[in-house]
């Protein structure tokens, strides 16, 4: 996952020094009064979104079944924990039962 975030930030690096440099060449247009910052960051994210997209897409799959994995994991201990308490709460049930006949 670490991986994929960081080659994600990267592609965003590479677009906003692409987009800086065409801005401040006057190949792209400027923002609008002092906005010119937002603008070039607004203008990397959307240029960057689809490259990530198609370039990544091997390493974004791989992060997902990573993801995948940890919850499957996090779902099986949940329902041994709750298996367990219930045989636990059973067994004390029964044991309150005899008890009290």
């Amino acid at each position: 996952m670490l991986r994929y975030t960081l080659m994600r930030l990267g592609v965003f690096a590479g677009c906003l020094v692409v987009v800086s440099g065409l801005v401040y060449s006057g190949l792209a247009p400027r923002g609008l009064g002092d906005s010119n910052g937002l603008w070039i960051i607004l203008l990397a994210l959307l240029i960057s979104a689809p490259i990530s997209f198609v370039v990544l897409r091997k390493e974004r799959d791989r992060a997902s079944e990573q993801i995948v994995g940890k919850v499957e994991r996090v779902k099986a201990n949940l329902e041994a924990n709750r298996s367990q308490e219930d045989a636990a709460d059973d067994t004390v049930r029964t044991q309150g039962q005899t008890q009290t006949s």
